[in-house]
């Protein structure tokens, strides 16, 4: 369990959670894992197939408290609401900056200063824990170009003007993904992106792991009453959870490629866990998936120190917390939405 940003977090997968006068208990079976006052909570996120109790539920709604349902694994499942809810009025200002393409460049720079931050910081990493395998002044090099956009990032007011900051320093960074793979080069190397379908056994895994990031990222969105749908730098397409994509941005370097490198560079895969599609395709075979997944709710264990907060937390409630703090700042409680900075 986890109380951030007046927020319970319980990731117990057979946590209960229960009223007790005007506090909420967490059981697990006989036993009381945890006791919060309700007066102190906006929103309680039940990662759990156990559930939550009737009369909790009851006065959760009257006391307007989010009251959310998830799996183990992250994917929201329902919400309770009372007679009026505060997600009306959250969602309104959402769509009417979503509108506005100066409103939407605002809150998008920080996404991008963000996506370009944690890349800085995956090179940076790279290069001091294997620097005599790496060309460390190639590796500098491209981290202070990076840097450099990330300055221009900041004062950029056009959305397309920073798509194109965005793309540039995506080339880049993915000019290095390459040289950061170690291990079993003949079977796992980087050419350039490839997406639909992906051409190689690297792309086929940043394919794989990017879409269960971008579930994640539409859970917490919908968790703290966001409109996953409608973006402010992807905009508007059917079907495309827009805003997801944009959380996804920054998280991308630091949860999504260091992962796929961790598998290939610690051989966690092989050739075996890959097939190759009569269209030139190459996808993960079942067993493949079922390790990538495996190691994936392995990883969203790992505790860390949120860079914002300055607390401890789980990887896998990182995307739950941006969330938050991007709902905190459309209601006017942050003067700016603080992207997640990895170090």
């Amino acid at each position: 369990m986890r109380h951030l940003l007046n927020t319970l977090f319980v990731t117990l997968e057979d946590g209960y959670a229960a009223l007790d006068g005007e506090n909420v208990v967490i059981r697990q079976g006989e036993q009381v894992a945890g006791r919060f006052p309700l007066h102190i909570l906006e929103g309680i996120y039940l990662f759990s197939y156990a559930g939550a109790s009737p009369a909790l539920m009851g006065k959760c709604a009257r006391m307007g408290i989010d009251l959310v349902f998830l799996t183990p694994r992250g994917r929201f499942l329902a919400r309770t609401c009372g007679e009026s809810r505060g997600n009306v009025l959250l969602r309104r200002t959402q769509y009417r900056m979503a509108d506005d393409p100066f409103q939407s460049c605002r809150v998008a720079r920080n996404f991008i200063f963000g996506k370009l931050s944690n890349a800085r910081a995956v090179l940076d990493r790279a290069r001091r824990d294997h620097g005599p395998r790496l060309d460390v002044a190639l590796f500098q090099n491209t981290s202070q170009q990076l840097k450099g956009l990330m300055a221009q990032v900041l004062e950029e007011t056009s959305l397309d003007s920073l798509r194109g900051l965005e793309g540039a320093g995506a080339i880049l960074y993915f000019g290095r993904m390459d040289d950061m793979i170690l291990r079993s080069k003949e079977d796992f190397y980087y050419r350039g992106r490839s997406r639909r379908p992906p051409l190689d056994r690297v792309n086929a895994l940043l394919s794989f792991v990017y879409t269960m990031l971008g579930s994640d990222c539409a859970s917490a969105l919908e968790t703290v009453g966001l409109d996953a749908y409608v973006g402010f730098l992807h905009r508007d397409r059917p079907g495309r959870t827009s805003l997801a994509q944009d959380l996804l941005e920054e998280l991308r370097p630091c949860m999504a490629d260091r992962f796929v490198l961790t598998l290939i560079n610690d051989r966690l895969l092989s050739a075996r866990d890959f097939q190759a599609q009569e269209n030139g395709a190459v996808l993960l075979t079942q067993e493949g998936r079922k390790t990538v997944q495996r190691e994936w709710q392995t990883r969203k264990q790992v505790k860390i120190t949120h860079p914002f907060l300055k607390e401890k937390l789980e990887w896998g409630l990182v995307p739950y917390v941006q969330a938050l703090l991007l709902s905190r700042y459309l209601r006017g409680d942050l003067d700016g939405y603080p992207p997640f900075l990895w170090k």
